[in-house]
């Protein structure tokens, strides 16, 4: 099968050599039968576990009965899945995509035509501060202001308008604010560049900038939200409230992509009918299974946790540091894992774990990534940690 991919498809991916054909939970299961331990969660899509029964059960029955109208005609989920979203978030309006990078892109859109219409910029001239080391999705506007060349060389020319500035440098990003600015577009942990958490306060300051400024404040919160790090959004470890939130990969349940711009009316009320647009965005049997990922989170249990269990995660890597582990930053049921150089890639570590059990992705270097679904037990967990340390021995 793997042979056949090769064939058959771009190789824009190098994925670990398993062929997953089930999965159930935190385990899948390949087409020999062997069963592994998934300690990625599709990057934060499957932060429910795979085919969670209420996610299912909502999938099959909407299938049952309307899948898809586009958005020349209202549907009966819609309106319930962007009520849901918004009391979850505590903003007002919804804008339904599909992918992250669909919502990172209108929310650039919306960013421009807030900026002209409300705060007074002259045309064609907005700008986004952004972060060095971001990673907000793969089409040619996002990677033009991407600071990965594996990303960015050879897809230009790019698209003028975004300023980049150091993470966590918020004096660097006041340098970069200026009248035309339109909005600073974060993530308030940086994911791929694996899982980078800011200084306490670096959040405060950025809101607080954006306030002073007359700046939007985007926190893209695609990998970060819905649960991963102990609360719905990472921006609630600052008790700060972005003027946009960018939502995805877990308001999907695992399957199918939904993603969600999130604002009041003040900012996302600037589009107006033929301005914007998506065939697929707000689909019903999208917005059936993101009302159903909704009410899963009203619960807390899931964010309660990955608080919980990010503690054991976080007591497993402390214990390993200084045995293979150079460096770790950990939240909630999210970690970024130095592994010493000395002893391989991240790639050749993922390939040692896979032989254990355990599915992990490197990023950079030698660090890879460790996102369990929230639904991991701790047995399952401390079995992962162990795993590792087997490894690194």
């Amino acid at each position: 099968m793997i042979r056949a991919e090769d064939t058959s498809l771009a190789h824009n991916y190098h994925p670990l050599p398993v062929v997953v054909a089930r999965a159930e939970g935190a385990w899948v299961r390949d087409v020999e039968g062997r069963r592994y331990l998934d300690m990625l969660a599709g990057y934060s899509a499957l932060n429910f576990g795979h085919r969670h029964p209420a996610l299912i059960e909502a999938a099959h029955r909407q299938l049952d009965q309307l899948t898809l109208t586009s958005r020349a005609f209202h549907n009966d989920r819609l309106a319930g899945f962007a009520e849901g979203v918004a009391e979850l978030t505590g903003l007002s309006m919804v804008l339904p995509m599909n992918t992250g990078a669909e919502a990172v892109e209108s929310a650039i859109k919306v960013a421009r035509k807030w900026a002209y219409e409300v705060k007074g910029v002259a045309p064609d001239r907005a700008t986004i501060v952004v972060a060095a080391d971001n990673f907000h999705g793969r089409t040619t506007t996002i990677v033009g202001f991407s600071t990965d060349p594996v990303a960015r060389d050879g897809f230009g020319p790019f698209a003028p308008g975004f300023r980049v500035v150091p993470y966590n440098d918020l004096a660097a990003m006041e340098a970069a604010v200026d009248e035309t600015t339109a909005a600073v577009l974060i993530e308030p942990i940086q994911g791929e560049a694996g899982v980078v958490i800011p200084d306490d306060g670096y959040l405060r300051g950025v809101r607080e900038l954006a306030r002073r400024t007359g700046t939007l404040f985007i926190a893209d919160e695609i990998q970060s939200g819905l649960g991963r790090t102990g609360t719905t959004l990472a921006v609630e470890h600052e008790s700060v409230m972005p003027d946009v939130l960018l939502l995805g990969k877990a308001l999907g349940g695992g399957i199918v992509p939904v993603s969600a711009v999130v604002a009041d009316r003040a900012v996302l009320g600037v589009l107006r009918p033929g301005e914007h647009g998506s065939t697929f965005g707000g689909n019903p049997l999208a917005a059936a299974v993101g009302s159903a990922v909704v009410d899963l989170l009203r619960t807390g249990e899931f964010q309660r946790r990955a608080r919980e269990l990010g503690e054991v995660l976080r007591a497993g890597l402390a214990a390993l540091t200084g045995k293979g582990v150079v460096g770790y930053r950990c939240r909630g049921l999210w970690a970024g894992v130095d592994v010493d150089p000395a002893l391989g890639t991240g790639r050749e570590v993922s390939e040692r774990l896979m032989a254990e059990g355990i599915l992990v992705k490197d990023t950079h270097g030698s660090t890879i990534r460790l996102a369990p679904p929230l639904t991991i037990s701790r047995a399952e967990l401390e079995g992962a940690l162990a795993a590792l340390e087997k490894v690194l021995g």
